[in-house]
């Protein structure tokens, strides 16, 4: 028989749980709606050259990550403004102190 162990915010949870409020309903909707955005993805088709692809690959098995969760993260750097070129940063440091 198999006996299931808490995690220790689950733990937490249950040694607090008298001091735990229920939130109003228009929270959970709320809540809820921001993780149903978060959770959806669309599959889209994607031409890359074989030697990106590989070196992709590459990069996302040296991160321990499958190299679609690599694009995305990648992706998702990109539009947030997150990626940047570690090059103009060193460009941009060096001109800096130059002066």
């Amino acid at each position: 028989m198999k006996t299931n162990k808490l995690l220790d915010e689950e733990k937490a949870i249950e040694d607090n749980i008298e001091a735990l409020e229920p939130i109003s309903e228009i929270k959970r909707k709320k809540i809820e709606n921001i993780l149903e955005q978060a959770r959806k993805n669309k599959s889209i088709s994607l031409r890359i050259s074989s030697y990106d692809l590989e070196k992709l690959k590459e990069k996302a098995q040296n991160e321990g990550i499958p190299y679609q969760t690599l694009i995305n993260s990648i992706l998702h750097k990109y539009i947030t403004n997150q990626l940047y070129d570690k090059d103009q940063i060193f460009k941009s440091f060096k001109l800096l102190t130059e002066t």
